[in-house]
C-alpha cells in the first residue's frame, strides 16, 4: 500500500509539473530543415493538431474528444485550445484521472458508433488501460467477425521529452505495432499530424497516432493543400523527406528531424542520404523502403525506443526476407535508444537517445568511410 502510494503521489506530480504554463511545450525550432514548396504558411505541429481537431469534430457530429483537462484548460499541451468554447461540453470532455474508466467509455462509444478522440497525458499511461486498447478495441472487429466496427483514436505525445525519467520516457511503436487490429501512426511534421489525426478520425479501425512532446511547439512550412479541411495523408504509406543515392536513413517521429540535419551534414562529404519518414509503424511501408534499398545498397534506421524487438529489428527483417537483401552492400545498421531504463540526468539522458553525431557515426560505418 505505502509503495502503490508514493507511486501515486509521484504521477501526480509529474502530471502537476506537466500542467505548468502548458507543459513542457516544445524545444527549438530546427534550422531550415522543414521546407516543403510551395509554402503557404508556418505552422506548429500544435496548431496543425488543433486544426484537425476542430474540422473533423466540424464535419462530423459523432467525433468528439475525452482526456485529462482538454476541455476548460484547453488541453495539458494546448492540443484543444479552443475547442471546448466553441464545442461544449457534450464534444470535448474532461474526464478523472483515470485511463482505464475514461478509455473504457471511449471504446464502448466507439462500439455503439460514435468516433471518439482518447487523449492520453502521454502513452506513458496508456498502460494503465492497455487492457481496453488491445482486448476490447483492436480484437473486437475481428472476433465479431465484421459486425462491430471500434472507430477509435488513441492519442498524445509518446517517448521520451525532457527530463521526465524513467517511468515516462517509453516509445510505444513497438509496443502497439505488434498487435494485430490496430493502426498505428507516428507522425514527424505538421502535414503529417494534420493530415494522419484527420484520416485516423476517419478510419473504421481502432488507431493508435503517438505524437512527440518536443515536436509540438516545433513550426513547418505547409501549403495551401495540407491547410484545406480535404487534405488527408494515407494511413500506411511512409513519405521520402529527402531523395539521395548512397544510403537510405529510415526513422520516424522527432529522429527524422535528426535524419535531416545527419544528412546535410554527410552532404558536405558528398555522401547523399535518403532519408525515409516512415509516418506509419502499422501497416509499415516497406515497399518505399525496399525500393530505396534497391537504388542506395545501403540501410540505417533511427528510432528513440529500444532496440530490442524494435522498428529497426522489424525493418531489418523484412529487408532480409524480401528481394532488396540482394541489393544489399553491407549489413543494415540500427541506431536506437540505450536498452536501459530512462535516466533522469540530463547528460545521461542525451546519451541515451540517439544523437545526430551517431546517425552520422552508423552512415559511416555502414559506407565504410
Amino acid at each position: 500500500m505505502a509503495a502503490a502510494a508514493v507511486s501515486g503521489t509521484l504521477r501526480c506530480l509529474v502530471r502537476c509539473s506537466q500542467r505548468v504554463g502548458g507543459g513542457r511545450l516544445a524545444g527549438p525550432p530546427r534550422r531550415g530543415l522543414h521546407a516543403s514548396a510551395p509554402a503557404a504558411a508556418q505552422v506548429t505541429v500544435r496548431d496543425a493538431l488543433n486544426q484537425a481537431l476542430d474540422e473533423e469534430i466540424e464535419r462530423d457530429e459523432k467525433v468528439f474528444l475525452l482526456g485529462e483537462e482538454v476541455a476548460q484548460y484547453d488541453g495539458a499541451y494546448k492540443i484543444s485550445r479552443g475547442l471546448w468554447k466553441k464545442y461544449g461540453d457534450k464534444r470535448i470532455i474532461d474526464t478523472p484521472i483515470s485511463e482505464m474508466g475514461f478509455t473504457g467509455i471511449a471504446v464502448g462509444a466507439a462500439m455503439a458508433g460514435l468516433r471518439p478522440i482518447c487523449e492520453f497525458m502521454t502513452f506513458n499511461f496508456s498502460m494503465q488501460a492497455i487492457d481496453q486498447i488491445i482486448n476490447s478495441a483492436a480484437k473486437t472487429y475481428y472476433m465479431s467477425a465484421g459486425l462491430v466496427p471500434v472507430p477509435i483514436v488513441f492519442r498524445g505525445p509518446n517517448g521520451a521529452s525532457a527530463g521526465v525519467a524513467a517511468q515516462h520516457s517509453q516509445c510505444f511503436a513497438a509496443w502497439y505495432g505488434h498487435c494485430p487490429g490496430l493502426k498505428v501512426v507516428s507522425p514527424w511534421s505538421s502535414e503529417d499530424a494534420k493530415g494522419l489525426l484527420k484520416s485516423a478520425i476517419r478510419d473504421d479501425n481502432p488507431v493508435v497516432m503517438l505524437e512527440n512532446e518536443l515536436m509540438y511547439g516545433v513550426p513547418f512550412e505547409m501549403s495551401e493543400e495540407a491547410l484545406s479541411k480535404d487534405f488527408l495523408v494515407p494511413l500506411g504509406k511512409a513519405k521520402i523527406e529527402k531523395p539521395g543515392t548512397h544510403l537510405t536513413l529510415v526513422s520516424h517521429s522527432r529522429f527524422v528531424g535528426h535524419c535531416m540535419e545527419a544528412a546535410i551534414v554527410l552532404a558536405k562529404d558528398g555522401v547523399e542520404c535518403e532519408v525515409i519518414n516512415l509516418r506509419s509503424i502499422r501497416p509499415i511501408d516497406i515497399d518505399t523502403v525496399e525500393a530505396s534499398v534497391v537504388k542506395t545498397n545501403h540501410l540505417v534506421t533511427v528510432e528513440g525506443g529500444w532496440p530490442q524487438f524494435g522498428v529497426g529489428a522489424e525493418i531489418c527483417a523484412r529487408i532480409m526476407e524480401g528481394p532488396a537483401f540482394n541489393y544489399l552492400d553491407a549489413p543494415v545498421v540500427r541506431v536506437t535508444g540505450a536498452d536501459v531504463p530512462m535516466p533522469y540526468a540530463k547528460t545521461l539522458e542525451e546519451n541515451c537517445l540517439p544523437q545526430v553525431k551517431d546517425i552520422i557515426v552508423a552512415v559511416k560505418k555502414t559506407l565504410n568511410i
